[in-house]
């Protein structure tokens, strides 16, 4: 029996990205054929206006090119439309009269522009700015003709208008809000964005609703409801998209404003599947990329029957830059819907900054000027993050960019259309050998979709470059922890976790150790994670909590000893990697050391820090900031649950200061700052700590089995 038959209608970037992870995940599965009415191989229409504004080809912009198909075995089919599938036969007939059985199905048609109803559209010298046909005409336009009109000044009509700058042409943009990109900015931002395209030398007609397109033999102008003429050889409409479900609708297939899709992307219709623009999930249709891939991602795995999260919808974005202008927006902007948590503008810099919240929470973010932080507030949008998060970022600035780099988890996405981590980047730079962003695009496809992302993938390219000398060996072996075996410690960490050895001398018999009898470091170390040896021994506490006795003035805070009692209270009996030094302090003369022990706890005017990171001996570190909170209670519960994700997390006797710089600064903030993850991280180590005083009497029977 032959392969099961998948067709995929539609050749573009989510359908394709679909095809992709098959190929990944599945190379032998499927006999794959795709249909396209474009008589070009997939490319990145993201990167049009890139084309149209010069120096890019269509090549550049290719995502598979023709041999992509021919190694993959996958049969294209350019220059075809399909016009419906028959659900009953299994079968899809194209315009042509190409008629195709499959097994499961995709369709993938994605989305066209938007004509609103206006007469005199279909004449010549009017188009749409959708595909490479629409760039090409209107580079040939621009050949013959000086005068250009933009209807739209939304995202896709204001990078239009740029690209007509480039060629030559006088561009007017049209808009029928009162400010631009009115969907994704406050007025603020508009403002300040209509200024400096007006600069580049852009005009704007806000406020006009353009009544008819006139001309004898050609579009020779505009019209507009209030009697006013505006004259262009050429109008280029950019006024939205939308679904094109005539397939669909055309098979009997379930529909609303675009295919109706389940979680796993399933329609409403057994073997037929939708992805991309086209699709609507519970009520949403996205018309960004980096939902469409994470769209994408899901339906590959459910068809080679992996198991997988379901997709739960999106945080859709937006992010332009045109001609050096950075503009991010993301989620709910407008003043009816939340309200202000954040707002800073600096007319020196050029620069705007405003986050809003809903419910405590922060709902949604704008910046104008520099976008460096879009990445790590987007992160906090898809978490629900509390507006307690905002105190830990790095203030704006020309370093911003920089700081919040270095701040990034390893395991932090940067590339959201491409699920790009930071670590991922670091890892081409030093062991790739990737030395400028165009390599990494190649190697990890990060910027290589909208290219939004490039910025802060500049900036970690540079962080790790200046970290080179701290690269860890290119695919060098594992360093064992000790001569008896060859695995390090994250391997003898996976490897072992309470009761899943009876003892110290079965769990190396399963792990084939070289000595049977293994060491202190590792017979140590291997108690530790079977969960029957507590390191320091001796009755010494694993937790030192210390605070300065001294009542100097100004520096005293009553609640220093409250704070210091209930940290050994509550950490009483903790079984942790290594030995922790906690110290508090009441403000900046109580000379506790609160940043160089592993975790400090600060008075100050705005309530109380939590430091981490310190450490007084070789090598010295300064502790880092964590976060800052009003009330002392809520101090004590963020430096408990990091005492917690350490001691999860942590390799044994790892140092507090070398997990952090492992773990991620802004992955613990993230965590920390959020009361939700702080209740959960705890209740999870209530938990274990009731596990481990139920095992008690069983601990100690078995050190003294392995002798130690």
């Amino acid at each position: 029996m032959g392969k099961p038959r998948l067709v995929v209608v539609g050749n573009g970037m989510a359908g394709m990205r679909c095809v992709e992870h098959i190929c990944d995940l599945a190379p032998d599965m499927y006999e794959i054929t795709v249909f396209g009415n474009e008589p070009h191989p997939n490319y990145n229409r993201i990167m049009l206006s890139k084309v149209l504004q010069g120096g890019t080809s269509v090549d550049d912009i290719t995502i598979h090119d023709w041999n992509w198909y021919k190694e993959r075995g996958i049969s294209l089919h350019t220059g075809e439309t399909v016009l419906r599938a028959d659900p009953g036969q299994q079968r899809i007939y194209t315009a042509s009269g190409h008629v195709k059985p499959y097994d499961r199905l995709i369709i993938a048609t994605g989305s066209a522009a938007f004509l609103p109803k206006i007469p005199g559209i279909h004449k010549p010298g009017v188009t749409a700015f959708r595909n490479i046909a629409d760039c090409e005409r209107m580079m040939e336009a621009s050949r013959t003709y000086k005068h250009a009109a933009v209807i739209g000044g939304g995202l896709l009509g204001l990078e239009a208008a740029r690209g007509l700058l480039n060629l030559g042409m006088e561009v007017d943009v049209i808009h029928n809000a009162s400010y631009l990109m009115n969907r994704q900015l406050d007025t603020a931002a508009a403002e300040m964005l209509k200024r400096e395209l007006t600069q580049q030398g852009m005009r704007f007609l806000v406020e006009k609703r353009t009544e008819r397109i006139f001309g004898r033999k050609r579009a020779e102008g505009l019209q507009f409801s209030d009697g006013r003429r505006l004259g262009a050889d050429l109008i280029v409409l950019a006024v939205g998209i939308r679904p094109n479900i005539s397939v669909a609708e055309a098979s009997g297939i379930p529909t609303n404003r675009a295919i109706i899709v389940d979680d796993y992307m399933q329609t409403g219709v057994d073997r037929i599947y939708a992805v991309g623009e086209c699709a609507e999930h519970r009520g949403i249709v996205y018309g960004l990329v980096a939902p469409l891939y994470e769209q994408a991602r899901v339906l590959a795995m459910h068809l080679c029957g992996q198991n997988t999260e379901p997709y739960p919808g999106s945080v859709p974005y937006a992010q332009l830059k045109v001609s050096g202008v950075e503009v991010f927006s993301a989620g709910l902007i407008q003043g009816g819907e939340c309200e202000t948590a954040l707002q800073h503008y600096d007319g020196v810099k050029g620069t705007y900054k405003k986050v809003t919240m809903k419910n405590g929470r922060i709902a949604g973010a704008v910046l104008f000027g520099d976008s460096s932080e879009g990445t790590e507030l987007l992160g906090y949008l898809k978490r629900q993050a509390p507006v307690s998060a905002l105190k830990a970022q790095p203030t704006g600035g020309c370093s911003s960019m920089a700081k919040t780099a270095e701040a990034m988890g390893d395991q932090e996405t940067v590339c959201n259309c491409n699920s790009v981590t930071k670590a991922a980047i670091m890892e081409t730079v030093w062991q790739d050998g990737a030395r400028t962003v165009e390599q990494i695009r190649e190697r990890t496809k990060a910027s290589g979709s909208c290219g939004g992302c490039r910025p802060m993938v500049a900036a970690i390219l540079e962080l790790a470059t200046s970290l080179g000398a701290m690269k860890p060996a290119p695919a060098a072996a594992p360093v064992p922890i000790c001569g008896c075996t060859e695995l390090d410690r994250a391997a003898i960490r996976a490897a072992l976790s309470r009761g899943s050895d009876a003892s110290v001398q079965a769990a190396m018999l399963r792990l084939g150790w070289k000595r049977p009898e293994g060491c202190p470091v590792c017979r140590s170390t291997s108690a530790y994670y079977l969960g029957i040896h507590r390191p320091g021994g001796g009755g010494e506490p694993m937790i030192r909590v210390s605070s300065s006795p001294s009542a100097s003035p100004g520096g005293l805070h009553p609640e220093t000893g409250r704070i210091a009692l209930e940290l050994k209270r509550r950490s009483t009996g903790w079984i942790m990697p290594g030995q922790i030094r906690i110290a508090v302090s009441a403000g900046p003369r109580d000379p506790a050391g609160v940043l160089v022990h592993d975790l400090g706890i600060g008075a100050s005017p705005a309530g109380w820090e939590l430091y981490a990171g310190g450490h007084m001996e070789h090598p010295v570190k300064e502790g880092q900031l964590v976060g800052a909170l009003p009330d002392a209670g809520d101090i004590i519960d963020m430096a408990l649950s990091c005492l917690a994700l350490y001691r999860d997390s942590a390799y044994y006797r790892e140092p507090v200061w070398e997990w952090l710089e492992r773990y991620g600064l802004q992955r613990l903030r993230e965590k920390l700052l959020d009361p939700d993850e702080r209740d959960s991280v705890l209740e999870t180590m209530d938990m274990a700590r009731s596990a481990e005083i139920d095992a008690n009497s069983d601990t100690h029977s078995e050190e003294r089995t392995v002798g130690i």
